[in-house]
């Protein structure tokens, strides 16, 4: 009799070691998809070649509680209400930018794109002159980054809604993930 109790007990005692392990395992999930790091996908061509559609990438949401974003880095922020954009960081708060004959400036220096050297190839194979069409000077204000796409002929960044603010970033584009042929670091 004492055997059954025990075994019993034994059952009970496992079965709660299992819901513990597991309602734990849920918490932290939740956290580190929450605080940390968020699964994104490439949707459409504005990131040619850099990032393709479909591509699923890892976003370190932590990051930017330590630091601000950079010149360089690819992004993700909140750019319509049901909507995010992944797009590079061009020039930050305090930064002039500008493009003069398909040469980007920031603060009045030519900005080495080397990202871009297939797609300008592409676009002068398809006629066009330029890979980024020119436009004036514009001053970055205080807690705003400039964000453009790779692809220059089909991107929707702050050339047309302008300065982004910080404060919608989610993070930065770490690695793909998926197609798993496709996976890469992103920097």
């Amino acid at each position: 009799m004492s055997e059954e109790i025990t075994s019993s007990h034994k059952k009970k005692n496992e079965l709660w070691e299992w819901i513990k392990a597991l309602g734990i395992a849920l918490v932290l999930a939740f956290l580190i998809r929450t605080f940390l790091f968020a699964p994104f996908i490439v949707e459409g061509e504005s990131m040619e070649s850099t990032l393709h559609n479909s591509e699923k990438l890892v976003v370190n949401k932590a990051i930017y509680f330590l630091q601000d974003p950079k010149p360089g880095e690819i992004i993700v922020f909140h750019a319509e209400k049901e909507r995010d954009y992944i797009k590079r960081v061009i020039a930050v708060e305090g930064d002039t930018v500008e493009v003069k004959s398909d040469q980007l400036l920031v603060n009045g220096k030519v900005v080495e794109e080397p990202y871009l050297a297939q797609l300008k190839e592409q676009a002068k194979q398809q006629g066009e002159p330029f890979l980024t069409r020119d436009f004036p000077p514009v001053q970055i204000p205080a807690d705003h980054i400039f964000v453009m796409g790779d692809n220059r002929l089909n991107s929707h960044d702050s050339r047309a809604i302008g300065p982004v603010t910080v404060s919608t970033v989610v993070g930065r584009a770490e690695f793909t993930f998926w197609p798993v042929e496709g996976i890469r670091l992103i920097r």
